[in-house]
């Protein structure tokens, strides 16, 4: 189910017309966009993070002392929920900005191009 909530005279609906809205996943030390599950890879791997393998194909994860990081394991289906657990799994270290339709352009082309 995809699409924004809208609270409107005194009613709560699901409005599908409506864009939903992207972020990306920023290193903030470098200031790099992460667009790849190996650039992410690398930084987490940097901080301590350690892989886990749970046996689940469908999940990448890593663990560490303070926490736990479960992402699905094909890059196009990590999305909010996902960088949201990056974020708050590494404070200070990871932000997420809202992309503007000049980054998802730029995003495509690199993937196309690839």
């Amino acid at each position: 189910m995809s699409g924004v909530w809208v609270f409107k005279n005194g009613v709560v609906r699901l409005d599908n017309d409506r864009a939903t809205v992207d972020y990306s996943l920023v290193h903030v030390p470098t200031g790099e966009v992460i667009s790849s599950y190996a650039s992410l890879t690398q930084i987490l791997l940097e901080l301590g993070w350690k892989p886990y393998d749970n046996g689940n194909s469908e999940l990448l994860q890593f663990a560490k002392d303070s926490g736990f990081i479960s992402l699905p394991k094909n890059f196009n289906k990590f999305k909010g929920v996902s960088k949201a657990m990056v974020v708050t799994n590494n404070p200070g270290v990871f932000k997420l900005v809202q992309e503007t339709n000049e980054q998802k352009e730029t995003t495509a082309a690199a993937e196309d191009s690839s």
